[in-house]
């Protein structure tokens, strides 16, 4: 049974995971929002990782604590949001998440492990829960099996972040107003979800010359994204790079505004496919059904996407998988570490992308 809103004041929604996550739980938030209109809803992330919030009108604050934090960070945040909430509502299964929901609320649902033991604990300590599937069910759907053991109604549509800038976009882009343009972020994560540099060159290099289009690349403001992204612009004459340039609000507002979008499995692919902007997904090791960007379609309650197909086209996402047999792994790359290739990818060819792209905008001139 729904908890009477007069009980729900106060929500902590815990997302201590990546970038990408906190965005992919916007649907949740969204939902008890419109369950409980008048409850402020918080939001714990990892230190960083909560940008992607920003502006939200769904959330009253962020919260952030260190992937790896101290006994005085801990005591911190223990004295924040101890017994300080209504309703604590963990989208992870793992012990932090679970205890930080036990200190904050008197009512908690989680997901949790598949049943074992030595995880019995943790639904003892739960009001409601969803079985964690890390294979079959994407993470949005995942996240909302949360808003079921609430009994509330389900909202599936991603929720794009706002900038507090909305001008400052135009002083990168006088063009933008006069030609149209592509955007592709080059640099994910980890090495081993990248699309091999030349192949990068040649798509844009073809975008510029064949479709008559401008090219933007993004990126992040860390040294390391900022030096790959400047060598590839360098290969590509006339390149705008706004790597380090933009807060996530004025990226989504960018990638609104292209004709196309093309990133590898990365937060920003997420955003991109929240903007309704056709989303170009490039896919490795990674699992699709599980982490394909989410479509804007209409509400869903299956997956959208399949675990293995060449290409496949959901709303406005397409996601390209590289061709090999133990596609999708759902390993670290070839050698089983984050800074590892991934032959999937080196493999994925420009001829395929460039095809994909055509194939969109031939659908949607018909």
């Amino acid at each position: 049974m729904k908890y009477s809103d007069l009980l729900i004041k106060k929500i902590l929604v815990i997302s201590t995971r990546q970038i990408g996550d906190a965005l992919l739980t916007t649907p949740l938030i969204h939902s008890l929002h419109c369950a409980y209109p008048q409850a402020q809803i918080d939001v714990l992330c990892f230190a960083g990782k909560g940008a992607i919030l920003q502006g939200n009108p769904d959330i009253h604050r962020v919260l952030s604590i260190a992937e790896r934090p101290s006994f005085v960070e801990h005591w911190a945040l223990f004295k924040r949001i101890g017994r300080a909430y209504d309703l604590a509502v963990s989208t992870l299964a793992g012990d932090r998440p679970m205890l930080y929901a036990l200190l904050a609320a008197p009512r908690r649902v989680s997901i949790v492990p598949p049943k074992h033991p030595q995880h019995t604990w943790k639904r003892w300590l739960l009001q409601g829960f969803s079985e964690l599937d890390d294979v079959n069910t994407p993470t949005v759907l995942q996240t909302l099996q949360l808003a079921d053991a609430l009994h509330i109604p389900r909202t599936s549509a991603v929720i794009l972040p706002q900038t507090a800038q909305p001008a400052r976009l135009q002083k990168h882009l006088p063009f933008a107003l006069h030609s149209p343009f592509a955007v592709a972020h080059v640099k994910p994560m980890w090495r081993y979800k990248q699309w091999p540099v030349a192949h990068w060159v040649s798509l844009l290099k073809h975008l510029q010359d064949t479709q008559q289009w401008s090219v933007v690349l993004t990126g992040g403001g860390g040294e390391e994204e900022l030096n790959y992204v400047e060598h590839i612009a360098q290969q590509v004459p006339g390149a705008v790079n706004l790597a380090g340039a933009l807060d996530f609000g004025q990226v989504a507002q960018l990638i609104q505004a292209a004709q196309v979008y093309i990133g590898p499995d990365t937060a920003v692919t997420h955003l991109a496919a929240a903007t309704g902007t056709p989303t170009i997904a490039l896919f490795g090791p990674t699992n699709p059904v599980k982490w394909a960007p989410w479509p804007v379609t209409d509400a869903q309650n299956t997956a959208p996407f399949q675990r293995v197909a060449a290409a496949q086209t959901i709303g406005n996402v397409t996601v390209l998988q590289g061709k090999k047999d133990c596609v999708p792994c759902h390993q670290e790359g070839c050698e089983r570490h984050r800074k590892s290739h991934s032959e999937c990818l080196d493999s994925l060819s420009v001829e395929r992308v460039i095809n994909a792209i055509q194939r969109v905008f031939d659908k949607n001139l018909q």
